[in-house]
């Protein structure tokens, strides 16, 4: 059984111009493992899919499955608990909470899974992204990169069994952007973790064993070329 599967997805909003369909029967199949690149142009409606998939956001007509659960079978809060449990976020604005230390960051999401001892869990997860030396640090005395790593560290720390991530490596430049893929890469494949990204970076995309590719609404999907994956040195 797909990880992640939606069946004639269409999601619709009405304007003054009258209805604007953003995501037009989008069906796709998704299995445990898979990293699946979402592209296209501004205003195709990845994000949306990407919203849609996660349950963060209900459809017009048609219907997801995360993880064997039909979203439409659940209330605001039943989506809420499904993704606390089996789904991390990465998102291009870091959505770090600034009063909070980057090992307080990346303890969140542990404490909320019930985990024994959430600091050493965290510490572990913040010294596999190179971050061990600024577990104390607040988010505004981070770089950009390495905001972006603990938003990593977050994601990844109470095991997901999918990590959406929205645009990771668009407020980075080209080498912190590298380093940011090789620890997406490298994590999912260690953990065996879904990944689904949206990005207009095609070197990101890549590295992805699948793309679909959104126009006006519509998904036409394309098997990229095999690339070698990127792993971190230590």
């Amino acid at each position: 059984m797909p990880i992640i599967e939606s069946q004639n997805l269409t999601k619709q909003v009405v304007s003054p111009e009258g209805t604007l369909t953003i995501l037009d029967n989008v069906s796709l199949a998704l299995d445990a493992g898979e990293a699946c690149a979402i592209v296209g142009a501004s205003g195709s409606g990845k994000s949306t899919l990407l919203g849609l998939l996660a349950g963060l956001d209900t459809p017009t007509s048609g219907r997801v499955r995360l993880d064997g659960i039909d979203l439409g079978t659940l209330d605001e809060d039943g989506r809420a608990r499904l993704r606390a449990g089996r789904v991390g976020f990465v998102f291009q604005s870091f959505q770090l909470l600034p009063s909070l230390t980057a090992i307080e960051n990346v303890m969140l999401p542990l404490e909320l899974a019930g985990e024994a001892a959430p600091a050493e869990a965290a510490r572990e997860v913040l010294a596999r992204v190179g971050l061990a030396d600024r577990a104390g640090h607040y988010p505004s005395q981070l770089s950009g990169g390495e905001q972006q790593r603990v938003a990593i560290a977050r994601a990844f720390a109470a095991r997901p069994k999918i990590l959406f991530a929205d645009e990771p490596t668009g407020n980075l430049d080209q080498a912190t952007g590298a380093r940011v893929t090789e620890l997406l890469f490298s994590l999912n494949r260690e953990l065996a973790t879904t990944l689904v990204l949206v990005t207009h970076d095609e070197s990101l995309a890549r590295h992805c064993t699948r793309r679909v590719r959104l126009e006006a609404g519509r998904a036409q999907e394309a098997k990229p070329k095999r690339v070698r994956r990127p792993t971190v040195r230590a």
